[in-house]
């Protein structure tokens, strides 16, 4: 597939859009599956699949904003499908599990800012996937909780790696262990997201911060992400390492005098990624 039309594609279950911002690229990933809402079906899994591989290979990519056809964000796995081989051997099962976590935390290997506009119930798999964005925002009344261990399930979808990371140990072993269920308020004060607000505003909100990342230097942007991701760095001198590279390579670049041409003109940047 061309990525460079990703957006003029056919998927199911799954719409996509590309908005300009900046003279770059803003993807727009809608689970598109209301009446069942928008549960992780197979045909949707093969439509994020391509999705993702498409816009890994877009240069003119700034930001990744996925949210769902109302009144939900995402309600998990298909549960039928997760109980459908009762008698498969628990090698064959860990192969299947694997490969949904892969496609589905795909997202992952995007080298942009990924934000989720949780504009409904994240349940499950749903909230896991929304764990894996980089930003989150919220309705108020969104629920959102990762309920596995009240079905006989152990958490999955590396909600035991994504949830101490964004929420904290504490937050993580409250959620895991009871299985309660949080509004979009209540995920504020937890640091679960960064933003509530009534349903109808959530996609405004995570298109703005798409749009000021769009016009950041992406450059900059795309080293800062990687210094920030997956619980950020391993210790206090890793960082400075990194740091005295990074902004090493942004000091070399135009981007960066132009930057500073624009700050002391009062004027608005126009980054090239170069």
């Amino acid at each position: 597939m061309d990525a460079a039309n990703w957006w003029s594609e056919p998927y199911e279950d799954l719409r996509v859009e590309a908005r300009e911002a900046a003279g770059r690229r803003i993807a727009v990933v809608t689970f598109d599956l209301p009446g069942r809402r928008n549960s992780m079906s197979a045909a949707m899994t093969a439509s994020w699949v391509r999705v993702m591989a498409s816009l890994r290979s877009d240069a003119d990519l700034a930001a990744v904003v996925v949210t769902g056809a109302p009144p939900a964000f995402n309600a998990g796995g298909d549960l039928s499908w997760i109980v459908s081989e009762p008698d498969a051997q628990v090698v064959d099962l860990r192969e299947r599990m694997l490969t949904f976590y892969r496609s589905w935390l795909s997202i992952k290997d995007l080298e942009v800012p990924t934000i989720a506009a949780i504009n409904g119930h994240a349940i499950g798999a749903g909230f896991a996937l929304a764990l894996a964005c980089d930003i989150r925002y919220a309705a108020a009344d969104a629920r959102m909780g990762v309920p596995f261990t009240s079905l006989g399930l152990h958490p999955g979808m590396a909600t035991t790696w994504s949830l101490p990371d964004v929420g904290g140990p504490a937050v993580a072993r409250d959620l895991l262990l009871t299985g309660r269920i949080v509004t979009g308020q209540e995920a504020v004060a937890l640091g679960l997201v960064s933003l509530a607000s009534p349903a109808e505003e959530v996609l405004g909100h995570a298109l703005e911060a798409a749009e000021r990342v769009a016009a950041a230097a992406p450059i900059a942007t795309r080293l800062t992400l990687q210094a920030v991701r997956d619980g950020g760095h391993a210790s206090y001198e890793r960082a400075l390492e990194w740091e005295a590279l990074a902004q090493a390579v942004t000091l070399a670049s135009e981007d960066l005098h132009e930057g500073i041409a624009a700050a002391s003109e009062r004027r608005r940047p126009t980054f090239h990624g170069r």
